[in-house]
């Protein structure tokens, strides 16, 4: 059974910084793809950042260089580190696995192709 954790959701102040984490276990492939979307009132979710095992990455364009997301494959833990936080970054973010395949680093992959996830953390930027 498959099981998605996230960690360190919270109120930050524009500007600010925070680093969200996700724990990940049962995964029947150790190497997949994960990644992180998040969704705001009235908006559909979207994609943030995905990473593979090798490290290659895509980042939606408004987080591009204020966001990092990383992996730790012994673990499989995955993390996002946010700097620069702006308001419009207020959202429930998730955290997401496919089970065997990768990403691509083109473009953005969509929620339909994570069939695991976790029960999201509430991120609130505050001006």
């Amino acid at each position: 059974q498959v099981h998605l954790v996230e960690y360190g959701g919270g109120s930050v102040k524009a500007g600010g910084s925070a680093r969200l984490s996700c724990a990940a276990s049962g995964l029947p492939s150790v190497s997949s793809c994960m990644g992180w979307f998040r969704q705001a009132p009235g908006k559909e979710r979207e994609g943030v950042a995905t990473i593979n095992a090798d490290g290659s990455a895509k980042y939606e364009d408004s987080v591009k260089g204020r966001f990092t997301i990383s992996k730790d494959n012994t673990n499989v833990t995955l993390y996002l580190d946010m700097d620069s936080l702006k308001p419009e970054d207020t959202a429930m973010y998730y955290c997401a696995a496919k089970s065997n395949l990768r990403c691509s680093t083109a473009n953005m992959e969509s929620q339909g192709v994570f069939p695991y996830w976790g029960q999201g953390t509430q991120v609130t930027v505050t001006s």
